[in-house]
């Protein structure tokens, strides 16, 4: 026998019972960026590939997946086109396309699939769906709190109640490395380096910073010794020497205070220095959310003010944050999965067209309503096939009911059945599910 096609790798075929506690979280996740102002928006699930090049960072430009060019041009092995990475990047594109339509500033959330040409291992894959919320055109530290704030009440909402933004400022960040003397322009390899140390040791780290960025080994072992101290005082009081640090601080210290006096826990989102966020748009505070019982961070976010200009829109300010859905949804496994059966599941015996009209009615009043396709005549197999459908109710329409004119409804967790007309039926089954 043929071996089975399988679906490609980092990929999922996803049945019926988890699609629907997918939609159940995206559903909690719009209904409260909703609360807080946010509109929906979908894009594309491909973009010019010009749009989304050089705006990721050297690590991460490594995973897009390219289009190649199509009919005369396939030979030539080129690409122009290239599947959505995030929803930040086409978001900016949006703002330069349509930005005199849309209010200021404008708030937006996205939920759907992104793609990543990544190594799929255990809880990692290719495609994924990230839900994004983003604020365009405010400098206003309000604008960073209000989506660090949606974001937490998300996670709450989603079941994740032990969780901790860890927050930094890229401003904070390459005032540190200038109290260093590292040169501006080594700034973003330096910092790709930095952002592995929740991954790797601090000594793979200095490794790294000296062979592969340049840097002093005495420089490399205070700088990382520094960001992964236990605590930031040794950070803050080298930051608070220069313009730029103190600009930094201030930018974490409001957002954490502002955060705060909203009701977020003060546990739940402190300074961390050593915090990076690897993707090279992102020019202010910056966080990510990690969780007892998760592994990496489970949400993310920062302030990005020049990215729509990169693709040809104003110089517009943006901040903006996501949580990592399918991270959670793999942790939290399948006990919370919505197993849907039939509210209603109709036996075929004869009289088809009389079942035809009764599930019509019965669908007009809201329920789920299924009849047996299958070509058994025999009552067991086609019970049999409406428990399998976890019907809540069957109606039985044999010769002595349509002699009759009758139904026999059978409540399939009891047992229990009761003859009723068939004018009546479906306002009888509907009786029956509110008892039941």
């Amino acid at each position: 026998m043929a071996q089975a096609a399988q679906a490609p790798s980092g990929t999922r075929d996803l049945l019926a019972d988890e699609v629907r506690r997918r939609k159940a979280a995206f559903n909690t996740l719009a209904q409260i960026f909703e609360g807080f102002g946010f509109d929906p928006l979908e894009t594309p699930a491909f973009e010019n590939l010009d749009v989304i090049t050089g705006k990721y960072g050297e690590e991460a430009s490594k995973l897009i997946f390219k289009i190649l060019k199509r009919g005369i041009h396939e030979a030539s092995g080129q690409a122009d086109l290239a599947l959505r990475y995030d929803h930040t990047v086409p978001l900016a594109r949006v703002i330069g396309t349509h930005g005199a339509k849309l209010p200021t500033p404008y708030k937006r959330y996205a939920i759907g699939p992104v793609w990543r040409a990544d190594r799929p291992q255990e809880g990692r894959f290719r495609e994924f769906v990230q839900c994004d919320i983003d604020t365009v055109g405010s400098l206003s530290p309000l604008a960073d709190a209000e989506v660090v704030l949606a974001l937490a009440q998300g996670l709450d909402a989603l079941g994740v109640h032990d969780f901790t933004f860890m927050v930094n400022s890229r401003k904070a960040l390459y005032a540190l490395l200038e109290a260093y003397g590292i040169d501006t322009s080594a700034g973003p390899a330096v910092l790709a380096t930095l952002d592995k140390l929740d991954k790797v040791d601090a000594a793979e780290v200095v490794k790294e910073l000296t062979a592969a960025r340049g840097l002093d080994p005495e420089v490399a072992e205070a700088l990382v010794g520094d960001v992964a101290a236990e605590t930031s005082d040794r950070v803050r009081e080298r930051l608070g020497t220069t313009e730029q640090g103190q600009a930094g601080l201030t930018e974490v210290d409001r957002l954490i205070e502002l955060a705060i006096s909203a009701g977020l826990a003060p546990e739940r989102i402190v300074y961390t220095p050593r915090m990076v966020r690897g993707l090279d748009y992102y020019t202010g505070a910056i966080y990510e959310v990690v969780a007892a019982g998760y592994p990496g961070s489970i949400a993310a976010g920062g302030r990005y003010d020049h990215l729509v200009a990169t693709l040809g829109g104003p110089d517009t300010p943006a901040c903006g944050g996501s949580i990592g859905i399918e991270r959670i949804l793999a942790i939290q496994g399948s006990e919370n999965t919505e197993q849907r059966g039939l509210d209603v599941a109709l036996t075929v015996l004869g009289n088809e067209e009389h079942l035809m009209r009764l599930a019509t009615e019965l669908r007009s009043k809201g329920l789920r309503v299924g009849t047996y396709l299958g070509s058994s005549t025999k009552l067991g197999k086609q019970l049999k096939w409406a428990n399998d459908q976890k019907a809540r109710i069957t109606v039985l329409y044999g010769a002595d009911e349509q002699a009759a004119s009758e139904v026999t409804l059978r409540d399939m967790q009891t047992g229990d059945q009761r003859r009723v007309p068939l004018g009546t039926a479906a306002a009888d089954v509907c009786r029956v599910l509110e008892q039941s």
